[in-house]
């Protein structure tokens, strides 16, 4: 290892990482020590156990770390760096008991770590460590454990919606009595997809528009009620529709529920859009 000097001020700071690996070929490194996690995420999506949305956060992460490697540290915060080792360590030694999923989640801190380390401090790191998450098969299990009471809850709030516009609707469960017709809050209606997207959308509009870590998480709480503002929303038009003596086409189903999601999301990105500084671009 050679150190490398630079200058800040007039006080030199040693570089220590060797002039042949530059924070690209050291985060590739970081990745190759948490491989049994990403065999298996790949497996996961390959058997149909869960969405290949995390495809797509992984896809924008490396997009936006070559377009930025010109910004990276010359040495990295040895902090950071300290604690991806422990997680990584961590990470793997946990695949002797703990599910993989919790293994993974905990490799995925790793990398985000790592990704401290070598991200300049006054750029967007916060929003890329949640890219990073992101990219975890989530779908399925936070399904599994969020999503009856996320039905429970849009069932509730739909019903006192559709009771503040004239109709008489209450819940029962996680259906819906509307007009007299039982109408079924499914899994699909829980919000748990809209959950990723509009949480996608807020890391990658903030770390576009390179907003600052600490705007970025005072506007995350935001990205919660906008979600949960749609969902209802959704729901309710939906089960209003569905109640009716012809019933709903499934292609308008779709629609309506697309509609909704464009519209949530273009919410979430006026919401974290930042101002974007020439240096990170």
């Amino acid at each position: 290892m050679r150190p490398r000097a630079t200058f800040i001020g007039t006080a030199p700071v040693l570089a220590c990482r060797p002039s042949y690996l530059s924070p690209l070929a050291w985060l590739g490194l970081q990745a190759a020590a948490l491989w049994p996690h990403g065999a298996w995420m790949a497996r996961r999506v390959q058997d149909g156990s869960d969405e290949p949305l995390g495809l797509a956060a992984l896809a924008l992460l490396l997009m936006l770390l070559v377009a930025r490697s010109h910004t990276l540290r010359i040495a990295p915060h040895t902090g950071w760096l300290a604690a991806s080792a422990l997680l990584t360590l961590a990470a793997n030694a946990a695949l002797l008991a703990a599910p993989p999923l919790l293994c993974a989640l905990i490799g995925a801190l790793a990398l985000a770590a790592a990704l401290m380390a070598w991200l300049p401090a006054r750029g967007p790191r916060a929003p890329l460590a949640g890219l990073v998450v992101l990219a975890l098969p989530l779908i399925s299990s936070l399904q599994y454990y969020g999503g009856y009471p996320l039905r429970v809850l849009t069932a509730q709030l739909s019903a006192w919606a559709l009771q503040f516009a004239g109709i008489a609707a209450e819940r029962a469960g996680t259906s819906m009595l509307v007009r007299g017709q039982l109408v079924i809050v499914d899994a699909p209606c829980s919000g748990v997809q809209m959950v990723w997207m509009a949480y996608f959308c807020a890391c990658a509009v903030a770390a576009l528009t390179a907003l600052r870590d600490g705007d970025f998480l005072k506007r995350l709480p935001a990205i919660g009620a906008l979600v949960l503002v749609g969902n209802v929303l959704r729901n309710s038009l939906l089960v209003a529709l569905e109640s009716r003596p012809q019933g709903l086409d499934a292609d308008i189903h779709q629609a309506i529920g697309l509609v909704v999601l464009a519209m949530v999301c273009a919410a979430v990105a006026v919401t974290m859009k930042g101002a974007r500084h020439d240096d990170l671009a």
